[in-house]
C-alpha cells in the first residue's frame, strides 16, 4: 500500500465537509451550528484531518480561524471534489428520469434575456419538469461563477479571451451590435443612416468601462465620431426599458432585438457596426464534462443559433 492510499483511508469526505464549514463560518462554534453537531465533535474532525496530514490547517485565534496556505489548497480541491459528487447524482437522477433535473446557467446580462431565455422555453416546453437556476451579471461575476462551479455551464459574448488553461468555449453564433430604437419612433421609419445623423439624439448607453461599453465606444471611434449626448448610463435591462418608451437611441447586441421577449417593441436601423462582431459562446470547465442535461440544453442552444444564423 502507498502512502497516498494509507492517507486515503485516513480522510473522510465527513471531516472535509467540516474543514469546509469552519473555513465558511470563520470559527468552530459556527460551524457546529451549521452542521447541527458539537463544538467538540468539529474540533476533533479538525485534530483528526490535520494529524493525517502532518500540518496544520487552520490558525486559531481569539478572533476565529482562518485557512493556514494547506489549508486553502485542501478547501479547494474539497470544492471540486463535492462539486463533481453533487453532479454524479444529478447524472443519476436524470438518467433515471430525463424529463427532470435543474441546470444552473451562468449568463452576461444581454445573452441571459434573450437567447438564455429563448432556449429555455423551448426546452421547457419539452421537458416541463426541468427547472433553471439563471445568474444573470456582468461578464466577470459570470466568469467568476463557473470557475468556483456556482454554475454549470456560461453563455456569453466572448468580448474579451477567457482563461484557456481552465475553460473551453464553443462558439453558437457570431452576434454583431446594431443600433436600436423603439419601434414607434420616427427614426425606425428611416431606411437610410448613419451613426452621423443620431449624434444629436439623446442616446443611453452601457459604462464605458463595462466590456459592451468598450465594444459600443469602439464602434463610434471606428466612424471617426465621439461619445455622443448621453442622456442615461445604464445596464441592458434600464435601456432596454428606456428605448420601449420610443424617446432614446442606444446599441445592443442584434441577439437582442431578434429574440426580444414582446415582439415589435424594439427594431434595429439599417446602420452596419462592423467592429462591434463577437461571439456568442458556450463555455464550460475544461476536465469537467457536462451533464445530461447540460448536454441537452447545449444542443438546443446549437439548434436555435443556427436558426437565428439563418
Amino acid at each position: 500500500m502507498t502512502d497516498i492510499e494509507r492517507l486515503e483511508r485516513r480522510i473522510s469526505l465527513h471531516d472535509l465537509r467540516v474543514l469546509m464549514s469552519v473555513v465558511q463560518a470563520g470559527s468552530m462554534g459556527k460551524a457546529a451550528k451549521r452542521l447541527a453537531t458539537s463544538q467538540p465533535a468539529v474540533s476533533r474532525s479538525m485534530s483528526d484531518l490535520e494529524a493525517a496530514l502532518g500540518v496544520a490547517l487552520l490558525e486559531r485565534s481569539s478572533k476565529g480561524v482562518e485557512p493556514t496556505s494547506y489549508g486553502r489548497a485542501l478547501v479547494k480541491r474539497g470544492l471540486v471534489v463535492f462539486d463533481e459528487l453533487a453532479q454524479g447524482v444529478k447524472d443519476i437522477q436524470f438518467l433515471s428520469d430525463p424529463t427532470t433535473g435543474q441546470l444552473r446557467i451562468g449568463a452576461s446580462i444581454a445573452v441571459a434575456v434573450s437567447f438564455v431565455t429563448s432556449v429555455i422555453d423551448r426546452l421547457s416546453r419539452r421537458y416541463p419538469r426541468m427547472s433553471f437556476e439563471v445568474l444573470a451579471t456582468d461578464t466577470t461575476t459570470a466568469y467568476r461563477a463557473l470557475a468556483d462551479r456556482e454554475v454549470d455551464l456560461l453563455l456569453a459574448h466572448m468580448v474579451e479571451p477567457i482563461d484557456a488553461s481552465t475553460m473551453r468555449a464553443e462558439t453558437l453564433l457570431r452576434d454583431p451590435h446594431v443600433v436600436a430604437v423603439g419601434s414607434r419612433t420616427p427614426w425606425a421609419r428611416r431606411r437610410r443612416l448613419s451613426l452621423v445623423d443620431l449624434m444629436d439624439e439623446p442616446w443611453v448607453l452601457p459604462p464605458p468601462d463595462a466590456p459592451y461599453g468598450k465594444v459600443v465606444y469602439e464602434a463610434f471611434r471606428a466612424n471617426g465620431l465621439g461619445v455622443p449626448r448621453t442622456v442615461v448610463t445604464s445596464t441592458l435591462p434600464v435601456r432596454a426599458a428606456l428605448l420601449a418608451t420610443g424617446g432614446y437611441i442606444s446599441m445592443v447586441p442584434r441577439v437582442v432585438v431578434q429574440l426580444q421577449s414582446k415582439p415589435e417593441v424594439l427594431k434595429s436601423l439599417p446602420i452596419d457596426l462592423p467592429t462591434t462582431d463577437r461571439p456568442i459562446a458556450l463555455i464550460a470547465l475544461k476536465n469537467r464534462p457536462l451533464s445530461p442535461m447540460a448536454e441537452v440544453f447545449a444542443a438546443l442552444a446549437r439548434e436555435t443559433a443556427t436558426t437565428l444564423g439563418q
